[in-house]
C-alpha cells in the first residue's frame, strides 16, 4: 500500500485527562486556572486543538461539575491566543462492579452512571467548537471498570450534538466503535464527514501495534478526517505513524506523563516535541483557525 502522509497536520493536546495521574506528576494540572494554563501553553507551542478534562481543584479526583468547566473554557477563551475547544462528554459512563461472584449491587465508590442529557450538560454551557463521543463499551484497564456507552445513549447523545452544532469528535477504541459510528453517520445522527480519534494502546481496547493501527485507519471512511494517538512510551512514535498514514496528532498528559526516560513533561514540552516531529516529516502545522475552515466548525461564546 503507497504511503499518503499528511502534508497539513493539526495537534490535539489532551490537557488533564481522567486516569488517576494527578499524584505521579506535579504537571497535571488539577484547578481550573491551572488547566487553562497549561492548555493555553499548549496553543502557543503550536496546538490548534486543546481538548479538556476538569478535575477537582484539591485533590485532583476526575470530576464533571459543570462549573468547573465554565471557569476552564472562559480562561482559555479570554487568553491572548485562539485555540479550538474541544471538551470531553464521556464522563458519567463509569461502572465499577462489585465482587467477582456478587457483581451487583455495583461499587458504589467508583460507579458514576449519568443519563445522556446530564453527560451533555456542560457542553451546551460551553458551547466548545468540539466535544467528544466514546463510541462504544469496553473493559477499560482495572478489572471490574466497565466505560459503558449502550447504543441508546449514543445515538441521543450524538443527536443532541448534531443539534447543538457541536461536532462530535469520535472516540474509537476498537474497530467495532468504528463501525458503529459509521451507522450513526448513515442515520443522519451524525454529520458526513465526520471527525474520528483512534485511541491506540489503552487496555482493553486496540493494541498499538502498527497492523492493529492499519485496521483502524483502514476502517475510517476516505472523506473523514482522523487523527490518531498511543498512551505512554509510544505517544511520540504514533506522532510519526499517524502522519504517515494520512492523519493528524494527538498528545499530551492524559495519554502520557513523561517526555523521555524519568523526566516528566509538561503539555507544551510535548506539544513541541510533537511539531518537531511532524515538520522534520516535511509536513506543515495547522492553526486554529485552519482546523475551523476545514472540519466546519464554528466558535461560538458560551451561552
Amino acid at each position: 500500500m503507497p504511503l499518503t502522509p499528511s502534508r497539513d497536520v493539526f495537534i490535539t493536546c489532551a490537557i488533564t485527562g481522567s486516569g488517576g495521574t494527578q499524584d505521579r506528576s506535579p504537571h497535571v494540572p488539577r484547578s481550573p486556572e491551572q488547566i487553562a494554563n497549561s492548555a493555553i501553553a499548549a496553543a502557543k507551542a503550536g496546538a490548534a486543538i486543546v481538548h479538556c478534562h476538569v478535575r477537582d481543584p484539591e485533590t485532583g479526583v476526575p470530576n464533571r461539575d459543570r462549573a468547573l468547566f465554565r471557569e476552564v473554557t472562559e480562561r482559555i477563551r479570554d487568553a491572548d491566543v485562539d485555540v479550538v475547544l474541544n471538551l470531553t462528554a464521556g464522563m458519567g459512563g463509569d461502572l465499577v462492579l462489585g465482587s467477582i461472584e456478587q457483581p451487583l449491587p455495583a461499587n458504589e465508590a467508583g460507579t458514576d452512571m449519568a443519563g445522556a442529557s446530564e453527560r451533555f450538560a456542560h457542553v451546551l454551557d460551553c458551547r466548545p467548537e468540539i466535544c467528544t463521543l466514546d463510541c462504544g463499551t469496553m473493559n477499560f484497564a482495572e478489572a471490574d471498570y466497565i466505560m459503558v456507552n449502550t447504543p441508546g445513549t449514543l445515538r441521543a447523545m450524538g443527536q443532541m450534538m448534531t443539534d447543538a452544532g457541536v461536532k462530535p469528535e469520535i472516540e474509537a477504541f476498537d474497530t467495532g466503535h468504528l463501525w458503529f459510528a459509521k451507522k450513526l453517520v448513515e442515520e443522519g445522527i451524525l454529520e458526513d464527514p465526520a471527525l474520528v480519534q483512534l485511541c491506540m494502546g489503552v487496555p482493553w481496547g486496540a493494541p498499538d501495534d502498527l497492523n492493529t493501527f492499519m485496521a483502524m485507519v483502514n476502517n475510517v471512511p476516505d472523506h473523514w478526517t482522523f487523527s490518531a494517538f498511543s498512551i505512554g512510551r509510544n505517544q511520540m512514535n504514533y506522532v510519526a505513524a499517524s502522519v504517515l498514514a494520512g492523519g493528524h496528532v494527538r498528545v499530551g498528559l492524559e495519554d502520557n506523563i513523561w517526555l523521555e526516560k524519568g523526566v516528566l513533561a509538561t503539555n507544551e514540552q510535548l506539544v513541541t516535541r510533537a511539531r518537531g516531529i511532524v515538520e522534520s516529516m516535511g509536513s506543515r502545522i495547522m492553526g486554529p483557525q485552519e482546523v475551523r475552515d476545514k472540519l466546519g466548525l464554528t466558535k461560538r461564546d458560551p451561552a
